[in-house]
């Protein structure tokens, strides 16, 4: 179904090239990318930032890239590697954001399968991988190395080029024919490729997929019709934009809303980086999320007894009335005004020392949120809103927004944009967000659609009567058990992660009697928990062997048993003592299981907790 009026209209025949070119006439001036690396580096324009990408798309020009073809980046998020990606959008050529978490075997298979002529990299440690298979790569031509020092780098191999140097020449040649930049701007068309996403890859081989110009255009204008969002909002782009909420947050709707884009290399500086910013949208994957409660919990126990006692019960009033607008039932005035009381006097103060205070409004996605941790932040008085997105839909098919939410669900669809459930439970999405198809080897793009334009998102789940989608798991990962039973192992793994004690868990019991789990203890929470009991370790394996933690554990796991069917029901766990992560490769660079990966590695550990 579809639930907001229709965007189409407003954006027939524009492009991100376009786009960008009418930011630098119309709004020239406002600020459009900010480093909060590198403080001796100014704010660039729009003005200033288009100029630049037309030096870069001269410079990449002369170095051979075309239309159609694609160029992979590896950085992390720097004015340079956006400026550098609309460089190659204004060439009709096809920009691609690789994983810096990427292993040499990977870069091969994404250089290769791209059969990318131009590759740019951040610098000597994105280098280490690239090397050992620079001669595995024989599309590749050119690399472009964004760090300053580059002189040894350049002068090792005659495939290294200097960014400052690409762009130095660029600015000639844009200056002796400004008119060809121009030209590469008129002749790119709303479906023309704009980029293209590798999946990451929690099973199997990663598929390149390839986003539209109106697909990016779109969903940016359909997000901020959804959310009444004003032009010219600022955020912090801080994930991996190689992530499709990141690129369309901090690349597609920056340009098609003429906002101001604060980059951000090292995720894990995010909470200073709030307090510096104070963004008006704040987009996090979960674990964003949990970690951020996480710490404000273990914050609270330092706190005396009497002024903890104060924000806590703060907390638990604005959650009572966000749960009743959830639950879509009228707050009573007496308390809306006790909670409109609380949060000014109690709250407030504290979303303005996160930084959180000029929100206008918080998303997370890629994976399910707990409700601890949803409740808890709405009882700081900022709600999150719950989407549901894929690369192959541009980014978020369905949205929770201040005016229309339900916790726990996904939110409804965007503007002409439909989803229904087939018989066996996949949801089907059809509309201007759907994808222009994987990338073939061949440099053809072959279409994921069926002859009715409705796209498999291989997600199981479930649509209310108001139009609301619950997501239950993922189609491929389905438990079945030995008995024939088919079971959501997402389900059982949030209910798991609701206790802060929990990091990660993964369900397991394919093909087996009973369901078990593998458990892995919250870097930054277990230590505080610990702490706040009189024990003296914040060593994860030390902490897994003390009775009281698995005591705790205990209670975890049959707190969420409590809530599945018997079934569903975790008979035996094993406790990890080593934390899961992209790097260590249990978990994806968004941070999913993955799952084949985590059974082969702890093989003998599931196959410990089926012996009779």
């Amino acid at each position: 179904m579809t639930t907001q009026p229709s965007v189409a209209a407003q954006i027939e025949g524009q492009t991100i090239a376009k786009l960008l070119r009418r930011n630098a006439t119309e709004f020239a001036d406002l600020p459009a990318l900010t480093s909060l690396d590198d403080p001796d580096s100014p704010t660039l324009s729009w003005a200033e930032v288009r100029e630049q990408a037309a030096a870069v798309a001269h410079g990449l020009a002369d170095l051979g890239l075309r239309s159609g073809q694609r160029m992979i980046i590896m950085s992390p998020s720097r004015p340079e590697h956006i400026i550098a990606d609309l460089a190659a959008t204004n060439l009709a050529a096809i920009p691609c954001t690789a994983y810096s978490t990427l292993s040499s075997e990977q870069i091969r298979y994404v250089v290769n399968h791209s059969a990318a002529p131009i590759a740019v990299v951040a610098g000597e440690e994105e280098l280490t991988r690239w090397r050992p298979v620079l001669d595995e790569l024989p599309a590749l031509r050119h690399i472009i190395i964004l760090d300053d020092d580059t002189d040894d780098i350049t002068a090792e191999d005659e495939r290294f080029v200097s960014y400052a140097k690409l762009r130095e020449r660029g600015t000639a040649l844009h200056a002796q024919s400004p008119s060809t930049f121009e030209q590469w701007t008129d002749e790119i068309g709303p479906d023309d490729p704009l980029s293209m996403i590798y999946t990451s890859g929690t099973t199997g081989t990663p598929k390149g997929v390839v986003l539209s110009h109106r697909n990016a255009i779109h969903e940016a204008v359909a997000v901020y019709a959804l959310h009444n969002a004003p032009p010219h909002i600022s955020n912090i782009a801080y994930l991996p934009l190689a992530h499709i909420a990141e690129r369309e947050l901090s690349i597609y709707m920056p340009v098609v809303h003429a906002g101001h884009v604060h980059t951000l290399a090292d995720p894990g500086d995010i909470a200073s980086a709030l307090s510096r910013v104070r963004p008006d949208s704040l987009f996090g994957v979960p674990r964003v999320w949990e970690k951020m409660v996480a710490g404000m919990k273990s914050m609270l126990t330092g706190v005396p007894g009497d002024r903890r006692e104060a924000l806590l019960a703060a907390n638990e009033l604005l959650q009572t009335g966000y749960k009743l607008r959830s639950e879509g039932k009228e707050v009573p005035q007496e308390l809306a005004d006790r909670i409109a009381e609380t949060d000014r006097t109690v709250l407030a103060p504290i979303r303005q020392m996160l930084g959180l205070d000029g929100l206008i409004f918080a998303s997370s996605g890629a994976a399910a949120l707990p409700l601890e941790v949803l409740y808890f932040i709405a009882g700081l008085g900022v709600e999150i809103h719950e989407v549901w997105g894929l690369s192959e839909t541009a980014g978020a098919v369905t949205s929770n927004c201040a005016d229309a939410f339900k916790a726990g669900t996904v939110g409804r669809p965007i503007a002409d944009v439909e989803v229904k459930v087939a018989d066996d439970g996949e949801l089907l999405v059809r509309g201007p967000i759907v994808f222009l198809g994987y990338l073939q080897e061949d440099g053809t793009i072959e279409s994921a659609t069926d002859a009715d334009g409705w796209f498999a998102t291989g997600d199981i789940g479930s649509m209310d009567d108001d139009g609301f989608v619950t997501i239950t798991d993922r189609k491929k990962e389905l438990i079945i058990t030995s008995g024939g039973k088919n079971i959501a192992p997402t389900k059982i793994e949030s209910l798991l992660k609701e206790h802060p004690l929990i990091g990660q868990a993964i369900a397991i019991g394919d093909n087996r009697p009973y369901l078990t789990a593998l458990i892995v203890l919250d870097d930054e929470m277990a230590p505080s928990w610990a702490a706040a009991r009189g024990i003296e370790s914040d060593d994860l394996a030390t902490l897994a062997e003390h009775p009281a933690v698995r005591a705790e554990i205990d209670r975890a796991v049959d707190a969420a048993n409590e809530r599945l069917a018997r079934v569903e029901q975790v008979k035996r766990y094993r406790l990890l003592t080593e934390t899961w992560t992209p790097d260590s490769g249990e978990l994806t660079p968004t941070l999913k299981l993955k799952r084949r990966v985590i059974v082969d590695r702890y093989h003998s550990d599931i196959e410990a907790l089926y012996r009779n």
